[in-house]
């Protein structure tokens, strides 16, 4: 199964950022105990390109990963070159979408506006982030889903276990969650790590 066959099975993203670089590895694996197989790290985060490799190659076959708040091509091409298997970016970055796809990497852009959204998309975003969704809410993709039905979906920003599955009724093809499944904090307990795999058990049964 490709990379991006994967992101529509699993449906879910899970957005780590603010977790202590060394812990990246145990919070990626208490994630996948609770069912959430695609794991995005923002690239703010210390030493991400070598949380990256150490994910590709102690979860390789059981998870994916993917590099986040990619603003260049050039942070892009660190993180491809790591072994990200997906990039995404919070903004339409044209350059960045093209240097991803030469890479044959699958390019996730974040856009806002029918017109970003289709601009994203023709310029070979394989899904387009709809961020921040905190804003419009599941109705705004409904509505986009009107005259761009075949451009895929994935709301991003504010999605909850109260409204994830009225995005997907709505017409997502994927959510990504931060806050609300990881949170930020200096360092993750065993217990923290055991509630962490218990909410993404909550968020994975909503798929």
């Amino acid at each position: 199964m490709s990379v991006l066959e994967t992101i529509y099975q699993n449906k879910i993203v899970a957005i780590i950022r603010g977790v202590p670089s060394n812990q990246v590895l145990d919070v990626a694996k208490a994630l996948h105990q609770g069912g959430v197989h695609t794991l995005e790290i923002t690239v703010d985060t210390p030493n991400v390109l070598q949380a990256i490799e150490q994910i590709r190659n102690e979860l390789e076959g059981e998870v994916i990963v993917g590099a986040g708040t990619v603003l260049d091509a050039e942070t892009a091409r660190a993180a491809i070159m790591a072994g990200s298997q997906f990039i995404f970016s919070p903004t339409v970055d044209i350059d960045t979408i093209k240097l991803t796809k030469r890479y044959g990497v699958v390019s996730i852009p974040g856009a806002m506006t029918p017109t970003e959204i289709l601009t994203a998309y023709e310029n070979g975003g394989d899904i387009i982030k709809v961020f921040p969704a905190t804003i419009l809410g599941p109705s705004y993709i409904k509505d986009v889903k009107g005259p761009l039905p075949h451009i895929p979906l994935m709301p991003t920003g504010g999605v909850n276990l109260e409204n994830i599955s009225e995005y997907f009724q709505t017409g997502a093809v994927a959510t990504g969650l931060g806050s609300a499944l990881v949170k930020k904090q200096s360092s993750y307990s065993e217990e923290d790590l055991q509630q962490l795999a218990q909410k993404a058990k909550q968020f994975a049964v909503k798929v």
